[in-house]
């Protein structure tokens, strides 16, 4: 019999249970619950919750198969928005939700997993401005260029101008874009307290706030400043 080690069991048994609810049920809704018995062990392994159990060979593996299935998620959720679009669909709006939530968990879990988050943080601040600012570009394709668009553009672009501006004074820029963040959460949620609201706004919100506090802590690698103290 082959030696299976805890997070086999732990996922076996959440398919397992699953499965069992999913006929019990009639619920679709389950199969979720299969996808991550399916995920637990990469995402465990992704967050250094489980890295005994994985080799240097397999980490590697998943960090490839990682990236090439988020890319073909991401390319498939574009082709649907973009056919949803031609059709007249509204619900087009879901799948370019999905892609931002996807780019933007990649980001933030790009500054939280890396040992320098200083460094890391004016990328997020960057990559959720041009984000920003193509999303307002993609509204505005059908009513055409105007000076409403512009005023929506210009906070974007001040959020790139303080991500490049972190980079030699990440306090200042922190403090900037914990403002922006604010004003940008505040926008959203005026125009209805509804599930898509306020899912974009914590879409906007978490990464750009963790990067602004992330440029307020010392890199591991920076050298203390405080005196030490004589006995």
């Amino acid at each position: 019999m082959f030696n299976k080690d805890p997070i086999f069991w732990w996922a076996a048994g959440i398919f397992a249970l699953a499965l069992v609810l999913m006929t019990a049920t009639q619920d679709i809704f389950w199969l979720f619950l299969m996808i991550g018995s399916y995920l637990l062990r990469p995402t465990l392994a992704s967050l250094g919750l489980a890295r005994r159990y994985v080799d240097e060979r397999q980490m590697s593996i998943q960090y490839r198969s990682g990236n090439i299935a988020f890319a073909a998620m991401i390319i498939t959720c574009i082709i649907l928005a973009i056919k949803l679009k031609a059709d007249g669909n509204p619900e087009w709006e879901m799948f370019v939700l999905a892609i931002v939530v996807g780019l933007t968990a990649r980001a933030l879990f790009n500054v939280i997993l890396v040992i320098k988050p200083r460094k890391a943080a004016p990328k997020v601040i960057i990559a959720t401005g041009l984000l920003l600012t193509s999303f307002v570009f993609m509204e505005s394709v059908d009513s055409g260029l105007s000076l409403e668009t512009f005023l929506r553009v210009v906070p974007m672009l001040a959020l790139v101008g303080v991500g490049l501006l972190s980079k030699k004074f990440p306090r200042i820029a922190g403090g900037m874009t914990f403002v922006i963040t604010a004003g940008l959460v505040f926008v959203i949620l005026r125009k209805g307290l509804t599930i898509a609201q306020a899912g974009t706004a914590l879409i906007i919100g978490v990464p750009l706030a963790t990067a602004a506090a992330f440029l307020f802590t010392r890199d591991k690698s920076e050298p203390e400043n405080e005196p030490k103290r004589v006995k």
